[in-house]
């Protein structure tokens, strides 16, 4: 008789939660380690973007190193030389220099 009992049991399926906790645990580790910094450096970014104004050194995306001279809603108005103006797309600001490093 023992044995049945045994076979019995072994066949038990486990429940939906714990089937489904490694799952769950992982797309938790997943949102602290990746999607969180993520979405902090996006704002970061943007605020940094934003608050760019006249005279600001800034380094697109492309590696152009230039002088803000205009902050409009969707671009920038860049110096990159004496006589040359640009415009850039907001979203082509990598960085913005310090004073030590321009």
């Amino acid at each position: 008789m023992n044995f049945l009992y045994a076979a019995e049991s072994a066949q038990q399926q486990p429940s939906l939660i714990a089937s489904l906790l490694p799952l769950i645990i992982l797309f938790v580790i997943f949102y602290f380690l990746v999607i969180l910094p993520q979405q902090r450096q996006a704002k970061k970014h943007k605020e940094m973007v934003e608050s760019l104004k006249k005279g600001d050194k800034i380094v697109t995306t492309g590696g152009i190193i230039g002088e803000v001279v205009r902050n409009e809603p969707n671009y920038l108005v860049v110096r990159i030389s004496k006589d040359t103006e640009v415009r850039v797309d907001k979203a082509a600001v990598a960085r913005k220099l310090n004073d030590e490093e321009a």
